[in-house]
């Protein structure tokens, strides 16, 4: 890449890092915070759903409108959005407000991510694609992995430190946005327009019958089975092999780590050397395989190692399945990166309302529902790989 091309790529991975990591620092008090005013773990899921629905619901409108009024602003507003919420959250004791914060944070979010991803798509190639949206994946897996731990120190000082400290960065981050960042669209290309919003509904609908609605429907399967696994994973351990917090600690941490290494050296190798669609069948593959192999693990170590499998796996797909929809969307970058953001929290509110639900009717079945899934899943993939060499035959 260009040096101004890496320059701008630095600006979107700070943000994403910014914006993921700020929700990752609350996780280490959310138990003691909700226990606080006298709430347990129905709040504590219901936070994270309503802020994936939030999330789903405003995805579609704002890709749309990361494509009419330009992707800067986006990013911008939906990081005020986002330091907002953590504001919210910070002056507030009443659930109901706590409720309101992290429906205010989904919005930010909704508007922000798609905004990225597409000025990634405007300042890179098609070649370059699969290479800078994994930088960008790799940003969002070092805040899922740095942000709980800052939450933790700085819990140190004061329960709330972290709601206030995350806020203050997120101001920050607007402010450096705002010097830092240009607008990658042509300014020809940015209409603002006084028509009316598509219903999200409709939005949805459309995206049915777009050649990108295959790598939308996997990355919503993906994000199913992931957040099921991710939200039983401490449960089952801990009621399998007795781990300690500290050791499930260990194991989150180090799949993290692990998935930004692999991000930011080798999936753009791997793209490059097998192709996307390869790429695609392989992992979906060897991530159902995983999910089916880890019921029977007979202990913690051989179910860390497959838990690693798992997460390498998703760390590749998640870079790989936002590369195809951006080559397969054209001009309507924003559109598609807000739809690829809807169905991915989609997947983000089923995952783990199913896994909880089953888990208690027996432990493995979250993980023998994300086996058939992914598996089903696999053969789709491979369909659809078929049809687009016979298109590519039949069009020379």
């Amino acid at each position: 890449m260009e040096r101004e091309q890496q320059r701008k790529m630095i600006i979107l991975m700070v943000n994403m890092f910014i914006a993921i990591g700020s929700f990752g620092i609350i996780i280490p008090i959310l138990p003691a915070y909700l226990l606080s005013i006298g709430q347990a773990g129905t709040a504590a899921g219901l936070m994270i759903a309503i802020f994936a629905g939030a999330q789903f619901v405003m995805s579609p409108i704002a890709g749309r409108w990361t494509d009419r009024y330009g992707r800067r602003i986006m990013i911008i507003v939906g990081l005020s959005i986002l330091a907002i919420s953590m504001f919210v959250f910070y002056f507030s004791d009443s659930i109901a407000v706590l409720y309101l914060s992290r429906i205010i944070g989904g919005i930010g979010a909704a508007l922000l991510v798609p905004a990225i991803f597409a000025y990634v798509a405007d300042i890179t190639t098609l070649e370059q694609r699969a290479k800078g949206n994994s930088y960008i994946s790799a940003s969002m897996s070092l805040g899922i992995v740095v942000g709980p731990g800052i939450g933790g120190f700085l819990a140190d000082y004061g329960l709330k430190v972290p709601l206030l400290v995350s806020a203050i960065v997120g101001v920050f981050a607007v402010i450096f946005s705002a010097v830092m960042l240009e607008e990658s669209m042509d300014k020809g290309t940015v209409t603002v327009s006084d028509d009316k919003p598509t219903p999200m509904a409709k939005e949805i609908a459309q995206s049915f019958s777009k050649p990108y609605f295959i790598p939308l429907f996997i990355a919503l399967v993906m994000s199913f089975g992931l957040m099921a696994y991710e939200s039983v994973l401490g449960l089952f351990v801990d009621n399998q092999f007795g781990a300690s917090p500290k050791d499930i600690a260990i194991m989150v941490t180090s799949t993290g780590i692990i998935s930004v290494i692999i991000q930011l050296l080798a999936v753009d190798w791997i793209v490059r050397r097998f192709g996307e669609l390869a790429v695609l069948s392989i992992f979906l593959c060897v991530a159902a395989l995983g999910f089916l192999v880890s019921i029977f693990a007979p202990s913690y170590v051989l179910f860390f190692i497959i838990t690693m499998i798992i997460f390498l796996s998703t760390s590749i797909l998640r870079p790989v399945l936002t590369t195809l929809v951006s080559k397969l969307a054209g001009n309507e970058q924003g559109f598609a990166m807000g739809m690829n953001n809807a169905y991915m929290s989609i997947g983000n509110v089923l995952g783990p309302l199913f896994a909880g639900l089953l888990y208690d009717v027996h432990i493995s079945l979250p993980f023998l529902l994300g086996f058939i899934v992914l598996t089903v899943t696999t053969l789709v993939s491979v369909l659809w790989k078929g049809q687009r060499k016979l298109k590519v035959q039949q069009s020379q």
